[in-house]
């Protein structure tokens, strides 16, 4: 027998709660929506009519994937990160809440730093933290840095797609590398590196260790290979006055401000997502 939309969102919002799936809700949402092809306006409308056998097909596929451990993101194709809709593919991490600590600052720096703020994207990925900085501080210009290829293909799309291609623009660079002589004079680095310790990555949930890209997660034998090479090489790319933001990993506050304090960094701060977690480091460049 046929089933309403309504009906197939709260079976698929069951099972999602007995996998023990913590976004439950607004997965099964995302899943019926994309079976459908419908956007959440559409969804919404049309809760009380019958979903057509297709849908009820594709919904159990994208379910029992799900259900085996595929991030939702991967199966729908996109995410929303900081009001923006972005492209997602599993050749980039999926953008998380606590992220936004990192574009939050990031965008109050660049408003801090005026009309024509330089604003550096590195190890971007989907590009979402400066795509987040581009649309909410109108008179920054942006640059999206990463040294994977499918990446820098996917932040141009997402450029696209948030119609920001007038300020934004996307390059290849190698953050363990010093900087390239075209990467200068910005007021703001933001970094949200790979910082998982190689060792910790088989602990993982199985949705990040088996489907997102390891490359984006292995931090080195200590998790901070990359703060070590960035702080080292990277003040080269900041105006005098500049600040370099990293994301850290849980318990990781402490090595990264220190990092930053070796490499001549000074007004070292740290930053707590929702959780009271130390998330963000920030440090600036006076000399």
């Amino acid at each position: 027998m046929a089933a309403t939309y309504n009906n197939l969102y709260l079976d698929a919002r069951k099972r999602l709660r007995e996998a023990g799936v913590e976004g439950a809700q607004l997965e099964a949402r995302e899943l019926v929506c994309c079976a459908a092809g419908k956007s959440r306006e559409q969804f919404y409308r049309d809760m009380a009519l019958y979903a057509s056998d297709p849908v009820e097909e594709k919904l159990a596929e994208l379910l029992e994937r799900r259900l085996a451990g595929e991030p939702v993101a991967y199966l729908i194709g996109e995410w929303e990160f900081y009001g923006l809709g972005l492209d997602i593919t599993p050749d980039v991490l999926i953008p998380r809440m606590d992220t936004e600590v990192l574009a939050e600052r990031a965008i109050l720096l660049a408003r801090a730093a005026g009309e024509g703020a330089r604003v550096l994207d590195l190890c971007a990925g989907s590009g979402c933290v400066g795509l987040a900085v581009a649309a909410n501080v109108p008179g920054c210009r942006v640059v999206l840095a990463d040294v994977s290829e499918a990446a820098l293909r996917l932040c141009k799309q997402n450029v696209r797609r948030n119609e920001l291609n007038a300020r934004v623009t996307c390059v290849q660079a190698d953050a363990l590398e010093p900087p390239d002589a075209a990467l200068w004079d910005f007021d703001v680095i933001a970094c949200n590196p790979p910082y998982i310790p190689t060792g910790d990555i088989a602990g993982l949930d199985v949705s990040v260790r088996d489907y997102e890209p390891r490359s984006a997660l292995d931090g080195g034998a200590d998790g901070l290979d990359f703060y070590r090479a960035i702080a080292a090489r990277w003040g080269a790319a900041l105006r005098l006055g500049g600040a370099l933001l990293f994301e850290v990993g849980i318990g990781q506050a402490g090595d990264v401000g220190a990092i930053l304090a070796q490499n001549q960094f000074e007004q070292i701060q740290t930053f707590q997502d929702t959780q009271g977690i130390g998330r963000v480091v920030e440090g600036v460049l006076n000399s």
